[in-house]
C-alpha cells in the first residue's frame, strides 16, 4: 500500500455508460413499474412520469457533466460540495454516505440477489445471508484487483442485462404472449386506481429512485480517461438509455399482465414470467434479476469507496483509507471498509429501515450538489471544456423538481425525514472535534 501515487485513468466512454446503466438497473425495474401502474391505472400517465423523471435526470446529468469537467477527480459530489460550500458540508455528505447509505444500499442489493438465488435453490435464511455476504466480498475483491477488471466485468454484465431485457421485451411482443387491450383505456384512470394527484405523487417518488445512482459515475472521475469530454457524454448517454429501458420494460409488462390483475410487485413479476416462459417463468426471471443485481453490486462497490478515499486524502477520514494498492492501483482499504460495513448490516438485517430514514437527506445533498454549479460559476468564471447546455434553466428545472420531491417525502413521513437530518447533523461535532485540525486549509 502507498498513499502518494494518483489513481490511474483507465475508464473509457463506454465503460462509463455501462457503469451508470449497470448500477441503476437492478431489481427495481421489475418491481417499481407494478406499483406505479396499479396506483395510476393509466398507461398514459405512467409514460408521462417516466418521461418527466427521465428529463429531470437528464437535467441533473448535464449539470454533473460540468461539475465533473471542473473537478475531474475521485469523490464526485463530495468534491463539488467541498469546493462550493467548504469542508464541513462535504464531510457531512461523506459521513452519511460512509455510515449509512453506501453500506445500506450494498447490503440491500446483496440480500435482493440472495433472495432470488434462494428462490431457485430453496435456501434457508442462514444460507441466504451467507450468499449475500459472499456476493459483497466477491464484488469487493473484484474491484480491489483493478478498476479495469471491475469495469470490464460491469460492462459485460450490463450488456448481458440489457440483452436479457431485450429478449423479455421482444419475446413478449413478438410471440403475442400478451394483449393490446391491456393498454385500454389509454388515458383515463381505471375505477380501482388512486386519485390522480396522489398516484402522480407516489409515482414521482418511485420513478426518481428508480433512476437513482446515475450521479455515482462522477465518483470515479479520477480514473476516467479524458474526463472533461468523457464524463458529460457518458452521463447523457447513460440517462437516455435508462429512460428508454424503463419505458420499454413497463410497456412489455403491461402488455403481458392486465392492470386489474396486479396485486404486488412480486406477483407482477411472477405473472409476467409465466406469460413469457410458462411454468418455469419464475426461475427464468429470477436468473435475469440475479444478473441485473450483480451488475449493480459491482458498480456500487467500485464507485462508493472513492468518496472515502477522497475524504482520507483531505484529512477528513482515517489516513489508511487514502492508500492505493501498490500492485493493483486501487483504493483497496476504502473498498474493504464499505464491504465490511455492508456485511455487518446483512447480519443485523435492518438496513432497509435505516436507508428509509436517510432518503430525504440524500435528496438534499443532490440538490446542494447541483446548486453548487451556481456557486462555482461565481467563484471561477473561466470556461471549462464542457458547460451545461441551457444554463441557468437546466439546473433551475432540476432543482424545482427536487423541491417538489422533498415536499412529497416530508408529507409522506415527516418524522422519518427529520430524524435522518438530525442523525446526519451529528456529524458536525465529529468533524470539529476529530478532523478539523487534521485537515489542511481548515475552514
Amino acid at each position: 500500500m502507498t498513499s502518494s501515487p494518483a489513481l490511474k485513468r483507465q475508464i473509457g466512454f463506454w465503460t462509463g455508460v455501462t457503469l451508470i446503466v449497470g448500477e441503476v438497473i437492478a431489481v427495481g425495474i421489475f418491481l417499481t413499474p407494478a406499483g406505479m401502474a396499479k396506483s395510476l391505472g393509466s398507461p398514459f400517465w405512467l409514460l408521462v412520469i417516466w418521461l418527466m423523471m427521465g428529463g429531470m435526470a437528464l437535467c441533473g446529468a448535464l449539470c454533473y457533466g460540468e461539475l465533473a469537467a471542473r473537478f475531474p477527480e475521485a469523490g464526485g459530489g463530495y468534491v463539488y460540495l467541498r469546493e462550493a460550500y467548504g469542508r464541513p458540508v462535504a464531510f457531512l455528505y461523506g459521513w452519511m454516505a460512509l455510515l449509512v447509505m453506501d453500506p445500506g444500499i450494498t447490503a440491500a442489493l446483496a440480500v435482493g440477489l440472495a433472495s432470488y438465488f434462494g428462490y431457485i435453490f430453496k435456501l434457508s435464511p442462514s444460507l441466504l445471508k451467507v450468499v449475500a455476504i459472499a456476493s459483497i466480498l466477491s464484488a469487493a475483491l473484484l474491484n480491489i484487483r483493478g478498476v479495469k477488471l471491475g469495469g470490464t466485468f460491469v460492462r459485460w454484465l450490463t450488456i448481458l442485462k440489457l440483452g436479457l431485457l431485450a429478449v423479455v421485451i421482444l419475446w413478449g411482443f413478438g410471440t403475442q404472449a400478451g394483449n393490446w387491450s391491456n393498454f385500454k383505456p389509454l388515458v383515463d384512470q381505471r375505477a380501482d386506481s388512486e386519485p390522480l394527484l396522489a398516484a402522480l405523487a407516489g409515482g414521482i417518488v418511485g420513478a426518481f429512485f428508480s433512476f437513482g445512482g446515475w450521479w455515482d459515475l462522477n465518483k470515479v472521475a479520477g480514473e476516467v480517461r479524458d474526463p472533461e469530454r468523457t464524463l458529460p457524454r457518458a452521463l447523457i448517454y447513460g440517462v437516455t438509455i435508462l429512460t428508454a429501458v424503463y419505458i420499454l420494460t413497463s410497456a412489455a409488462f403491461l402488455y403481458l399482465v392486465p392492470l386489474q390483475q396486479i396485486t404486488s410487485g412480486e406477483t407482477f413479476v411472477a405473472q409476467a414470467g409465466e406469460a413469457l416462459f410458462g411454468r418455469l417463468g419464475g426461475q427464468a426471471l429470477s436468473i435475469i434479476v440475479i444478473v441485473a443485481v450483480m451488475g449493480s453490486l459491482v458498480a456500487v462497490t467500485m464507485s462508493a469507496p472513492r468518496v472515502y478515499f477522497a475524504m482520507a486524502r483531505d484529512g477528513l477520514f482515517i489516513p489508511a483509507a487514502a492508500a492505493i494498492h501498490s500492485r493493483y492501483g486501487t483504493p483497496a482499504r476504502a473498498i474493504l471498509v464499505q464491504a465490511m460495513l455492508a456485511s455487518v448490516l446483512v447480519l443485523v438485517g435492518t438496513f432497509n429501515t435505516i436507508i428509509s430514514y436517510f432518503i430525504f437527506v440524500v435528496v438534499i445533498f443532490i440538490a446542494l450538489t447541483v446548486g453548487a454549479l451556481f456557486v462555482l460559476r461565481r467563484k471561477a468564471s473561466d470556461a471549462t471544456a464542457y458547460r451545461t447546455p441551457g444554463y441557468p434553466a437546466t439546473p433551475i428545472i432540476f432543482l424545482l423538481l427536487i423541491v417538489l420531491l422533498l415536499f412529497l417525502l416530508v408529507g409522506h413521513n415527516p418524522k422519518q425525514a427529520l430524524l435522518g437530518v438530525g442523525v446526519v447533523a451529528l456529524g458536525l461535532p465529529v468533524y470539529y472535534f476529530l478532523f478539523r485540525r487534521a485537515a489542511p486549509n481548515v475552514d
